[in-house]
């Protein structure tokens, strides 16, 4: 999964405990979307013990009916239900007993078989890797061409159905572009911060901490609400990359108008195949394009994208009392304890008589503490950089100073001015990845 994607997943091994390698199970999450279930399982008989490992699991749990689940993969299963080229019923039993699973449906792939066989001087083909799904596919294909392997059996390729609602949060707005905007769309900018400012009093001598918190809370949201009506916004799509080009762009429009006719027909599968062979292109072209133009000690800069990466995922986490921690909330709690501790004393404490540190504060100061701030650093989960509080600064000095002013007179730190957005990373060569502190 790519940076930016806002998918989160969770290798849940506490549920595939027992089927070893042989099931696989991830939830992926949308940030602010459904959970989907995906469950990659090979239906094959153990070498030594004969035993098979997936029919030992409990199904009836797996089955997530909210967010979806798919659960895909070779299941060496040959039926006329799903393969009108099957002569022969065998190994149906274990789909026979998951198929009814509350809203599982097959989805069948393409007329091309998903596997080539030889046995007995007998050659043929037969489709026993099967997609089984609580939410509609739209597409589902076997790949083959450009993607073809050393094995037997063929890539396959499918796509689930977004909300409507979830797409739009995907597809979301990360900030403003403050540097492109226009004397004009500056000056309706700040016209528009008047009119909704002018209601509001400023903080007083007598205010409380209550009052501070609600006044930066105010203005986070209305200057929140100003740029998002007069300036451009910054929208992270997949038409954001750079190979993203005109070619891709009209292959996109045929696969729309395609699947417009018919999702499933002929038509729609071979757009679908020529935009995706028309991006693969013009991922390789870009990237041959820059190695040829790395010089001298510039090739090792290429070798960071060509090593292998650590896994999108946190792998199941041990806190300490031995509890194994699983869900992607709690990971995220025990990881946000473990790098920010509270400490008893922080949470109780009197604050001392005000004095007179606040007075000190003045426009001067205020505006050297603001204008010493690169405006190229990465804003907070309020989307707000210091070029856009630097441009509040030119509409309404007052407010800010005398909203510092309150700040340090009152003792209070407003929480809007407290959050921050964080990453996990791995630590390099530690012996134990289920350990928090390895991150």
């Amino acid at each position: 999964m790519g940076k930016g994607s806002g998918l989160a997943t969770d290798e849940r091994t506490d549920l595939s405990r027992g089927a070893k390698d042989d099931v696989k199970v991830t939830d992926v999450k949308r940030r602010r979307g459904k959970m989907t279930r995906i469950i990659n399982v090979y239906d094959q008989r153990h070498v030594q013990t004969g035993e098979r490992r997936a029919r030992k699991l409990n199904w009836h749990r797996y089955i997530r009916l909210g967010g979806g689940t798919m659960i895909a993969r070779d299941m060496n299963a040959h039926s006329r239900r799903w393969d009108p080229r099957c002569r022969e019923q065998r190994d149906t039993t274990f789909c026979e007993e998951i198929i009814p699973e509350p809203g599982l449906e097959i989805w069948k792939y393409d007329d091309r078989p998903s596997h080539h066989w030889a046995r007995n001087g007998e050659e043929g083909e037969s489709t026993i890797a099967l997609t089984l799904a609580t939410r509609p596919i739209t597409q589902c294909t076997t790949v083959g061409g450009s993607h073809t392997t050393g094995s037997d059996h063929e890539v396959i390729e499918w796509e689930i159905n977004v909300d409507k609602q979830e797409e739009a949060d995907h597809v979301q707005v990360i900030g403003w572009n403050l540097a492109a905007m226009s004397k004009e769309d500056e000056e309706a900018a700040e016209k528009l911060w008047r009119e909704m400012e002018r209601e509001r009093a400023h903080l007083g001598e007598e205010c409380t901490g209550d009052n501070v918190e609600r006044e930066a809370e105010w203005c986070q949201e209305t200057l929140s609400k100003v740029l998002h009506a007069k300036a451009k916004k910054i929208r992270i799509c997949a038409r954001s990359k750079r190979w993203w080009n005109g070619e891709i762009k009209e292959r996109r429009s045929a696969l729309g108008r395609e699947m417009t006719r018919g999702k499933r027909s002929e038509a729609a599968a071979r757009a679908k195949a020529e935009q995706q062979k028309s991006i693969r292109q013009s991922k390789s072209r870009m990237w041959n394009d820059y190695v040829q133009n790395l010089r001298g000690g510039e090739v090792w800069r290429a070798a960071k994208f060509t090593n292998p990466g650590a896994g999108a995922t946190v792998e199941a986490l041990t806190d300490r009392e031995g509890k194994q921690i699983n869900t992607i909330a709690e990971k995220e709690e025990m990881l946000r304890g473990e790098s920010f501790p509270l400490n008893d004393g922080d949470q109780y404490y009197e604050l001392t008589p005000a004095g007179q540190a606040h007075e000190c504060i003045t426009e001067q100061s205020v505006e050297r503490a603001l204008f010493s701030q690169s405006v190229e650093k990465a804003p907070g989960p309020g989307k707000l950089s210091f070029r856009a509080i630097r441009l509040r600064w030119k509409w309404d000095k007052m407010r800010i100073v005398g909203l510092t002013k309150a700040a340090v007179r009152t003792g209070h730190h407003p929480a809007v001015w407290n959050r921050a957005s964080g990453a996990v990373i791995r630590r390099p060569r530690q012996e134990d990845y289920t350990k928090p502190k390895s991150y």
